[in-house]
């Protein structure tokens, strides 16, 4: 390539064939700077190290990629950021896509990104991990907060696809397992950008339909007892959604036990940790959430003897005890003893009876007394003789209250002619007045100016400025 060649002229004056020079106004320099940007740089991969990370209330993302001594300011607007499936951090890895642009506000270049993933692991397991975290510190996977499985079931949601394997599975495992348990399919998308809203309203709908009803009303016809979360196995990505931080709140905000049966016995998901259990499979939660009627006839069967045989050994026992007591002497006894304790028990009675009449005889001889004692005394003369010693009353402190008003109204106007006897805006009022130097301070003796200072004098009435144009000292007069 030839290169170019340059002339330069240091008369100061432009050649006669010179073109006529461009001058830019900034803003048009800036907007042409970022075309060019735009239109060269419109897709770009950029690999650095986030720091200055700073979410906006907006949702857009501010922070800057660095690498070495080199950085890069980057804006995620809020539309792309909640695509992320990761939170950004300082220090963090990325790799980001998207375009560069120039800022015109600051006249800085800046790369306006759509797309971002960690480095090394995926965005998907990052996410898992810091929502993981995140939901074990709020106590969400605690043990204590797990709830425990009816025993005996009357009715198990599932929700799940009902289309696929899976429902068939668990639908052939309970049949199989106990005929006449109920099963209520909630129909979701266990895949996809709607998946885990999905599921989320499965599980609050189970919720919905299985609050107690009042007394009187009928329960529900939807209401169920434990509900099922299951889905196939998948990829990381397919089983995204059950990694979802709204699920795993709707799962732990459930009021009834939760199994969550996602994926494969070697795959995990939030929901497995936050739910209540966790099966392997979905067949396997088929089996949990119910034992065979096998097992709940032996189990019964099993309960029935024990009751049978305890309640022969009780009737056997009770049965020779009474054989072992002597007949008639025995009862003899017994109804000697009922019937001495029955007179007791009259005389208590009769001896409460007397009791009582004497308590009422005594309390009808005092409100007769109170009666009669009420009729000597008129009320209303009582009351006429009380309004008028409060009326006397009401005199004596009125003449009080103004004796002692006048009084100090008296002392009042006094102190206040002493104060203005003593006001040295009384003595201003005289014609003289109070000399300040420069500063501020009085000013007492001659001694503390000199000519030229600048002093004020206060009036009676407004302030003055002088300076000082000649002295003469003079000795202060004697006390007398």
């Amino acid at each position: 390539m030839e290169e170019p060649q340059f002339a330069f002229d240091f008369s100061g004056e432009a050649p006669a064939d010179a073109p006529s020079r461009r001058i830019y106004a900034v803003r048009e320099l800036v907007a042409a700077v970022r075309g060019q940007l735009e239109r060269s740089f419109a897709d770009v991969w950029v690999e650095g190290e986030i720091s200055n990370y700073r979410p906006a209330g907006s949702g857009h993302l501010y922070f800057t990629l660095a690498d070495g001594d080199s950085q890069l300011r980057v804006v995620m607007f809020r539309a792309q950021a909640r695509l992320l499936r990761f939170r950004p951090e300082n220090g963090m890895q990325v790799i980001a896509r998207g375009r560069v642009t120039l800022y015109e506000a600051r006249g800085e270049m800046q790369l306006q990104a759509e797309f971002m993933e960690p480095m090394g692991a995926g965005a998907l397991q990052v996410a898992f991990e810091q929502l993981k975290a995140r939901l074990a510190a709020e106590g969400l996977f605690a043990a204590e907060r797990k709830k425990t499985l009816p025993l005996l079931p009357r009715r198990i949601g599932v929700v799940t696809s009902p289309r696929g394997a899976v429902i068939r599975d668990i639908l052939n495992v309970l049949a199989r397992r106990h005929q006449a348990l109920g099963v209520l399919i909630y129909p979701a998308q266990v895949q996809g950008a709607s998946a885990a809203a999905e599921v989320a309203a499965g599980v609050g709908f189970f919720n919905e339909q299985s609050i107690p009803a009042a007394p009187g009303q009928e329960p529900s016809p939807l209401a169920v007892d434990v509900i099922v979360v299951a889905r196939g196995g998948g990829s990381v990505e397919d089983l995204a959604a059950f990694n979802d931080e709204s699920l795993a709140r709707a799962i732990a905000a459930s009021r009834l036990p939760v199994i969550s049966a996602v994926g494969h016995e070697t795959d995990f998901t939030i929901c497995d940790f936050v739910a209540d259990l966790r099966a392997p499979t979905p067949s396997a939660a088929a089996e949990i959430v119910i034992g065979s009627q096998q097992e709940l006839r032996e189990s019964v069967s099993l309960q029935r003897e024990r009751l049978r045989r305890a309640a022969q050994y009780k009737l056997l026992y009770e049965h020779q005890r009474l054989a072992s007591l002597e007949s008639g002497r025995i009862f003899a006894r017994m109804e000697d003893s009922i019937a001495r304790r029955q007179q007791r028990l009259d005389e208590v009675g009769f001896r409460l009876d007397a009791l009582l009449r004497a308590r009422i005889t005594a309390a009808g001889r005092q409100l007769e007394s109170a009666i009669a004692r009420l009729c000597q005394r008129d009320i209303r003369q009582q009351l006429k003789l009380r309004e008028g010693e409060r009326g006397s009353r009401m005199q004596e402190l009125a003449s009080a209250a103004r004796r002692l008003l006048l009084q100090r109204r008296s002392r009042l106007e006094k102190a206040a002619a002493e104060l203005a006897a003593l006001s040295p805006v009384s003595i201003l009022d005289r014609g003289y007045s109070l000399i300040f130097d420069a500063q501020g301070a009085l000013v007492k003796d001659t001694a503390q100016l000199a000519p030229g200072d600048a002093i004020r004098a206060r009036l009676a009435r407004g302030e003055l400025q002088a300076r000082v144009e000649s002295l003469r000292r003079g000795s202060r007069p004697e006390k007398k």
